[in-house]
C-alpha cells in the first residue's frame, strides 16, 4: 500500500471564527488575521505544516472573508518589494524574500456555519480523490512535527487522529501534607496525565459521513463524540508547546514571544 506524502494532503484550516475576546484588534477582521509579530496567526500556521512538507491548504472561511481573499490576492504585494509604473500600472516584483511553494484555496463556507459545516461544504468541492486530509483552527500554535504526527495517523487503521496536548494550568499548585499545611507550591504545572484536544487533526475520508453540511454541524460536537464513541479516534501525544490564541493575554504573550526571538513555533523563514 502506497502512503501519501504531505505534499499531497489537504489541510483544511478553520478560518471563520471572530476575535470577540481579542478586544479592538479582533473587532474588524477574523480571529487568523490578528497578527503575532509582522505576520498573522494563519500565516505561522500555514508555516508550521509547510517545515512538514505540506504544501495544499483550503481556508474554510466565513466572517469578514474578504480580509482573508484579499490577503492572498495580493500575497506578493504585502511579503516583497515592487516597482510600479503609476503610467502603465505594470508591476514588477522584487524577491526580496523565498516565496512559499503553496497552492491556497480560498472557500467561501458561509457566514453562519459552523465549524463541522465550514469543513463538509469545503471537502465536497475541493477534497478531490484525496484519501486523506488534514483539520485545524486558525488560532493554535505548537512546536509538534507534524508530519510525525502524519505517519502516526497513517500507521493505524482508525478514522480520525488528534494533537493530544498536556496543557498547563491557569493558577499555581498548592501541595498539601496530612496536618493540612501547605507543603509546597508549583507556579503553573503541567496538569499531570490530563489530556486536550490540540487542534491538528489528521481524518480518512470516511469522516465526511460524520459531518452535514447544516449551518449548526459543529465539530467538536456530535462528529468528535460519535467517532470517539466507536473507537475511531487515535491520540497523538504531544508535550512540547502549544497555545490557543484566544484571548488578549494569549496575543500578547505569543507577541513577546516572536519578537524576542523565542517563539518555540518558530522555524527557517524559508519555510
Amino acid at each position: 500500500m502506497s502512503y501519501p506524502r504531505p505534499a499531497e494532503v489537504p489541510v483544511f484550516v478553520l478560518c471563520g471564527g471572530r476575535g470577540t475576546r481579542l478586544g479592538e484588534i479582533g473587532a474588524r477582521r477574523p480571529k487568523p488575521m490578528v497578527e503575532i509579530g509582522d505576520r498573522p496567526i494563519l500565516l505561522h500556521i500555514m508555516q508550521s505544516y509547510a517545515r512538514a512538507g505540506f504544501r495544499r491548504f483550503v481556508l474554510c472561511t466565513g466572517w469578514r472573508a474578504e480580509v482573508i481573499a484579499t490577503f492572498f490576492l495580493d500575497f506578493r504585494a504585502m511579503t516583497e518589494d515592487f516597482t510600479i509604473d503609476t503610467r502603465t500600472g505594470e508591476v514588477s516584483f522584487h524577491q526580496t524574500a523565498p516565496r512559499p511553494d503553496w497552492e491556497v484555496t480560498v472557500a467561501h463556507t458561509g457566514a453562519a456555519a459552523m465549524t463541522g459545516a465550514r469543513i463538509a461544504r469545503a471537502a465536497a468541492r475541493y477534497l478531490g480523490d484525496a484519501e486523506h486530509f488534514a483539520v485545524t483552527y486558525g488560532d493554535g500554535l505548537a512546536d509538534v512535527d507534524l508530519g510525525a504526527e502524519l505517519d502516526f495517523h497513517l500507521s493505524h487503521d482508525r478514522i480520525g487522529t488528534v494533537l493530544a496536548v498536556n496543557p498547563v494550568s491557569q493558577f499555581g499548585h498548592l501541595e498539601l501534607d496530612e496536618d493540612d499545611e501547605v507543603a509546597g507550591f508549583v507556579e503553573k504545572p503541567m496538569l499531570g496525565e490530563m489530556w486536550a484536544s490540540g487542534g491538528f487533526f489528521f481524518f480518512r475520508r470516511r469522516f465526511l459521513d460524520y459531518l452535514s453540511t447544516d449551518d449548526d454541524c459543529v465539530l467538536e460536537g456530535a462528529p468528535l463524540h460519535r467517532l470517539a464513541a466507536e473507537r475511531q479516534l487515535r491520540p497523538f501525544r504531544h508535550k512540547g508547546f502549544w497555545s490557543c490564541v484566544d484571548t488578549l493575554k494569549d496575543r500578547d504573550s505569543m507577541h513577546a514571544l516572536w519578537e524576542s526571538g523565542a517563539a518555540p513555533w518558530r522555524g527557517s523563514e524559508s519555510a
